[in-house]
């Protein structure tokens, strides 16, 4: 036998089953983006390396992108994210914008990373973001698209939280500590790396990059503390409009969340699997108040989160939240060949009925009936029609309802209505 060419590592094929989850899920998401008043926006697959290299960390530049030299010698990369490409986008019109600019996006992104659970080479992700105000309840108000989400395809807060921390804040609590500036990278790194580590050895690693005993216990009181939030006018704020909403269930306050905090200015945030398998964030959110700066434009304030697409559908498969049977098929009639003389009145049929507004599907040769029956009956069509010599001659058509059992012979102007009653539609 021949050996089947294989996708290339680190991508998925879709076939029709996945494809209608992924199109389930997309459709989700433009659902709960749009009772926000979100609105859809796309930016190329394709950029320049040097957007990247402007707004973008050095490590996801050099060793996660897809890089090529095209044809006229420019350096593109293939996306693998949108922040550059939405602050281009803002840039080039910013003076045509009515701001605050509300919008969001689905669709494919590409890292050069090691596949394995959770993580692929190809994914796709919804990215949610909100431009030209800078006020906590807009942040809040962001994260609450994503809570909606997770209350929209079932999820529970005793599943997934999304956890909650200020830059602002905890540089405050750096300086109380007197941490300075060029050690607080490594401090951040030390906090997040809390769950991953044996207590003996996240003290001992604390020690490691420099810190007193005196800063580890404040540091850990200040991660023990679940009302820390209180100190910071801007998360009062916040949880205030997550409290109105009525999601406060959702989205919990969490001193440990240090990813981004280089990147974000304001309030962050990661959701969680709650005491999950996945050991990885399901998404990032946050303010970031320098977007445009580094792409030519004058800055304007943003809140935004991005969530990929495998993660989540892992999680929604783990609590069986994904929907279990989906008609794949979009055409609910399929129009039967009686023989080779019939077939081209089989296709006018077929036609007669699209133009009427109806989905359907033609067998596209003569065969047994029987071979087409079953084939209907695989590809989940509700209704089967057959047009043979004698009810071509007569103007008929026989209509078997394949989930009643039930078959009429009717009246060819009486069809679309007898169809659209049996398909349900």
């Amino acid at each position: 036998m021949k050996k089947v060419i294989q996708p290339v590592k680190g991508t998925r094929d879709f076939y029709p089953e996945q494809m209608a989850r992924r199109v389930w899920l997309y459709n989700t998401m433009r659902n709960v983006a749009e009772s926000f008043g979100y609105q859809e926006y796309e930016a190329p697959i394709l950029e320049s390396l040097d957007l990247y290299a402007a707004k973008s960390g050095e490590e996801l530049v050099k060793e996660q992108s897809y890089v090529f030299t095209d044809r006229g010698g420019s350096e593109i990369t293939l996306r693998p994210e949108l922040t550059p490409s939405l602050a281009r986008m803002i840039a080039q019109k910013q003076n045509e914008l009515s701001f605050p600019v509300r919008w969001w996006s689905f669709g494919p992104f590409w890292r050069y990373e090691r596949p394995q659970k959770g993580r692929t080479r190809e994914f796709f992700q919804w990215n949610v973001d909100m431009l030209g105000v800078s006020s906590p309840e807009a942040d809040a108000e962001n994260a609450a698209v994503l809570a909606t989400f997770f209350q929209r395809v079932g999820l529970s807060p005793e599943q997934v939280l999304i956890k909650v921390n200020n830059r602002r804040l905890i540089d405050d609590r750096f300086n109380a500590y007197d941490i300075p500036a060029e050690k607080r990278p490594a401090v951040s790194s030390w906090i997040d790396r809390r769950e991953k580590l044996s207590p003996e050895a996240w003290m001992a690693y604390g020690s490691e990059i420099g810190l007193s005993p005196e800063q580890i216990t404040n540091l850990k009181g200040m991660l023990a503390d679940p009302d820390l939030w209180k100190q910071s006018a801007e998360l009062t704020r916040f949880f205030a409009v997550i409290d109105a909403l009525g999601l406060s269930k959702f989205v919990v306050f969490d001193a440990s969340i240090m990813r981004g905090l280089l990147y974000y200015t304001g309030t962050v945030w990661e959701a969680w699997e709650v005491g999950g398998e996945i050991k990885r964030s399901i998404l990032g959110g946050g303010r970031y108040d320098n977007l445009t700066r580094d792409v030519g434009g004058d800055p304007i304030p943003g809140v935004g989160f991005a969530m990929g697409d495998v993660v989540i559908t892992l999680i929604l498969e783990k609590y069986g939240l994904l929907p279990r049977e989906m008609n794949i098929n979009p055409a609910p009639v399929l129009v039967t060949v009686f023989d080779q003389e019939c077939l081209l009145e089989s296709f006018k049929l077929a036609n007669e009925l699209r133009r009427a507004g109806l989905n359907v599907v033609c067998y596209p040769e003569a065969a047994k009936l029987q071979k087409q029956f079953k084939y209907a009956d695989r590809i989940g069509a509700k209704v089967t029609l057959v047009i043979g010599p004698d009810e071509v001659e007569k103007s008929l058509v026989t209509v078997k309802n394949l989930v009643s059992g039930e078959q009429v012979t009717v009246a060819r102007e009486m069809l679309v209505d007898t169809v659209r009653k049996a398909v349900g539609g």
